[in-house]
């Protein structure tokens, strides 16, 4: 009787983990050379109720979802710088903004940027 043979028994080999390891090496660089975070926009504000000197007549703009007033008149937004230079003496003046009626955020940010447009730069927010 013959026995067949097949050779030796060979020790299981465990699979080698660390060309797995250099792929996700490599994955988690370029995720995170490829992720663009986000970029903060700064605005230089000045809350009320400080001690700052105001001089000059009142420069009061409301800004409501829809409408803009200064001093308490209705203006549009093509209309609000001009009526600001009328009443300051210089672009630095300071120009008091207050959100009424639940305006948003950003409708406050886009009234800085088209006084800012202007030429204005000294803002107040009062809440």
């Amino acid at each position: 009787m013959t026995r067949l043979s097949f050779g030796e028994a060979r020790r299981r080999r465990s699979p080698n983990m660390t060309p797995m390891i250099d792929v996700v090496f490599l994955l988690l660089i370029f995720f995170m050379l490829a992720a663009q975070f986000g970029h903060d926009m700064a605005m230089p504000l000045k809350l009320g109720g400080g001690q700052s000197a105001y001089r000059g007549p009142p420069r009061l703009v409301d800004i409501a979802p829809t409408t803009l007033r200064l001093n308490g008149e209705p203006v549009s937004t093509g209309q609000i710088v001009g009526g600001l230079q009328a009443l300051t003496e210089k672009p630095s003046d300071t120009i008091i903004l207050r959100a009424r009626d639940d305006a948003e955020l950003q409708r406050v940010i886009e009234t800085m940027e088209l006084l800012k447009a202007g030429g204005f730069s000294n803002f107040v927010l009062l809440e």
